[in-house]
């Protein structure tokens, strides 16, 4: 056995930008989408286009100058004093005991507290009204602390260096039986605008914290809502400037309501500080929900559960059936220093379940488009982190998720161009019929599918034996860095699979009931970096349409997590050396340095030097290796185990011939008998729950005459 030592170099640096420097832009100006066919029809399918989504805001959202704070003068003056109040000045005021009415446009600057009554404006001549809260507290124990029944537009302006309280009661006693509004603690039938520099305090005991009919802004100040549903609502439109807004909200944390105009609705967040914890959706748009900055503490749901339900028929079904609702995939590594791993699955409610008893509890959420161009979030859901009803458009801001389903869900197409995601917990880590990678560094941790393209609407991943596999399912790689950490499958389409650019790093499976690479139609590579290991029962390469070639490498036993595998050419090049983050058993790696009719080795084990992300070394030394195969590329795509260059597998094993041929799964064992497919269900339940080895589980199959079969051997019948 030859021992190895050799010096590592950079790899080619559009490969490496990305995946270990980490220094390829994050801005959607560098992704040309008018030559990435890919690129250019996932913006087709967003409601924003190739746009910034700072510059979609600024064309859908208009502020004027009044809705920013600036001195005032000319006011008129109330004072609150208990049960009662005073005005002076030549507003229309009118006090009827505890009940101050405002009945015309103008400044009013109110201070002092009110024991039980209510502020209502209703202005007749319709037009601005601006409320000056310079320290005051307002409790009403029957109604809104603050109804705004009829004016133009209203600006609650929050005086700098005070605080100001609105308070109201559990019960509301209205005029007629029929009425429903008020209902919020500050409420506007109206425009509404919050600005300033001081703080405002909002206990909705009753039902919402503050809430608006028609436009809500707000470009400042501080804004502390505790609600028993909904926070902060505008029918509208909500729109955020600036602020420090914290929500404790029965319901939804921030949302827009109007179902009834598509082009109304919007959520436009341009800046700020958001802290939300929600029994529901952190904050939810009827259209669209658009983020060009700020920062963002998200819980929703009270935050992903300590494990998370696994739909077993997601999986290849066992043979005799539907598989064992007991079946239980063993805890994996870590994904990195940042990411905690894959938890060990438990029988709990299905998201779908869930979302029937408890309503939705989703992080980020709108039916039209979720788009993010900036900002920072830390969301932990109990449902999608992020998830729309039809698409989503990432081009900047840094997004860590833990979710009970999945991190990033979108019915139609995801599109990323840019920013970080880091997926630390998840059902599976990003899902949507089309999902388009043009840039950005993506990290995701999965108890289910890594990545998966399959199509339908919520819950999908939960139940994608119901998924058809359609031309139009693609996974489309152009850019980037993307790291995946899954129990199921790393890279699954119901569809097809297409690289071009980036750098893609797969720590797939234990089990082989899944595999690292998981695609039904084709995986075409022309350029990028794609190292993908895990285990071998269900493992596929690319496809041999692809234009850059690929080795895919079955060791005849699983090899230990971080055990280095490392791959040079015939003059000392290195092309890569890994360190897988699980135990492996294949390994499938597409270079731009693999060239055809070119010679090569791989070896096992060892040390390595340098400058070491997710696995993967660069700028330094490997020596102590032990060579496994020398070999020679002879074609797109390369099969090998330790004896050399093999034959690629046509049947279930060989799922990476031309074309692919991965949709068969539960046919794998169909010829058996009903005895024997029970033993063998049994075995391999055995195997998935880690009683057994995979080595013990293939020995025990043997012995019945069944076969799992590996990559690199002849596909046989299995037969007893």
């Amino acid at each position: 056995m030859k021992k190895q030592k050799s010096k590592l170099f950079k790899v080619a640096a559009p490969l490496m930008c990305t995946g270990l420097l980490f220094g390829c832009s994050n801005n959607t100006e560098d992704v040309d989408s008018t030559s990435n066919p890919a690129v250019a029809n996932a913006e087709s399918l967003s409601t924003i286009g190739n746009q910034e989504v700072a510059s979609v805001i600024s064309e859908k959202v208009a502020y004027s100058d009044e809705d920013f704070y600036s001195e005032w003068d000319n006011a008129t003056s109330i004072k609150l004093n208990g049960d009662s109040a005073t005005y002076e000045g030549d507003g229309g005021v009118v006090i009827d005991g505890s009940t101050i009415t405002i009945r015309t446009s103008g400044v009013y600057e109110i201070s002092g507290k009110l024991n039980d009554g209510q502020i209502h404006v209703n202005a007749e001549d319709e037009e601005t009204v601006q409320l000056i809260l310079n320290g005051v507290e307002i409790n009403s124990s029957t109604y809104a602390p603050i109804y705004i029944e009829n004016a133009e537009k209203t600006i609650v302006s929050l005086e700098e260096g005070t605080k100001n309280v609105l308070t109201d009661g559990e019960k509301y006693v209205y005029e007629n039986s029929d009425d429903d509004e008020p209902n919020a603690a500050l409420f506007s039938k109206d425009n509404l605008t919050i600005n300033g520099s001081g703080t405002l305090i909002v206990n909705g005991n009753y039902n919402n914290g503050i809430a608006s009919k028609d436009e809500l802004r707000i470009t400042g100040g501080t804004i502390q809502i505790d609600a028993v549903d909904d926070g902060l609502m505008g029918r509208d439109l909500v729109a955020v400037k600036d602020g420090n807004i914290t929500i404790k909200a029965g319901g939804d944390g921030i949302k827009s309501t109007n179902d009834k105009d598509s082009s109304k609705a919007l959520i436009a967040i341009e800046g700020g500080k958001f802290d939300i914890e929600s029994a529901n959706d952190g904050i939810q748009a009827e259209t669209s929900l658009l983020i060009a900055d700020g920062e963002f503490a998200i819980t929703s749901g009270g935050g992903s559960p300590e494990t998370i339900e696994t739909n077993e028929n997601n999986r290849m079904a066992p043979p005799g059936g539907m598989p064992s609702s007991e079946m239980t995939p063993p805890a994996e590594a870590d994904l990195n220093a940042a990411a905690t791993s894959p938890e060990t699955q438990t029988e709990t409610e299905t998201a779908a379940e869930t979302e029937e008893v408890t309503g939705s509890t989703k992080g980020l959420k709108a039916s039209v488009e979720v788009a993010i161009g900036g900002g920072s979030f830390t969301i932990d859901s109990l449902d999608d982190a992020v998830h729309s009803n039809n698409s989503i458009t990432i081009t900047g801001g840094d997004l860590k998720v833990a979710t009970g389903d999945d991190g990033i869900h979108a019915d139609t197409s995801i599109l990323t161009k840019g920013g970080s995601i880091n997926v630390t917990k998840s059902y599976e880590g990003i899902e949507s019929k089309t999902i388009t990678i043009a840039d950005g560094e993506i990290h995701v941790n999965a108890v289910d599918d890594g990545i998966n393209v399959g199509g339908g609407n919520d819950s999908s991943g939960r139940d994608f034996a119901a998924t058809e596999n359609t031309e139009e399912n693609l996974l489309s790689i152009n850019g980037g860095f993307v790291y995946v950490n899954a129990t199921g499958d790393g890279l699954d389409s119901n569809g097809s699979i297409s690289m071009t650019d980036g750098t893609v790093i797969v720590n797939g499976p234990t089990n082989n009931n899944n595999g690292s690479l998981d695609y039904d139609q084709n995986f075409e590579i022309s350029g990028g970096l794609l190292i993908a290991s895990g285990s071998s029962g269900m493992a596929m390469a690319t496809s041999e349409e692809s234009t850059q070639n690929t080795i895919m490498m079955t060791y005849p036993e699983t090899q230990t997590a971080g055990t280095l595998l490392h791959l040079e050419d015939s003059e000392g090049n290195t092309v890569i050396t890994f360190a897988p983050d699980k135990d492996y058993q294949s390994v499938v790696i597409s270079s731009p340095l693999l060239t055809k009719d070119a010679s090569y080795t791989l070896y096992s084990g060892g040390t390595a030097t340098g400058s070491e992300s997710n696995g993967l070394f660069s700028d330094g030394d490997y020596q102590g290796g032990t060579s496994v195969v020398d070999f020679t590329v002879s074609d797109t795509v390369t099969w090998l185990n330790e004896t050399g260059v093999t034959e690629a597998n046509t049947g279930h094993g060989g799922m990476g011939g031309p074309g692919g041929a991965g949709g068969n799964r539960g046919d794998m064992f169909s010829n058996l008998d009903e005895e024997t497919r029970q033993k063998v269900q049994s075995i391999m339940e055995q195997e998935r729950s880690g009683v057994i080895t995979q080595e013990e589980a293939q020995a025990q199959m043997e012995e019945l005459g069944v076969e799992l079969p590996q990559r690199g051997e002849p596909q046989e019948q299995n037969k007893q």
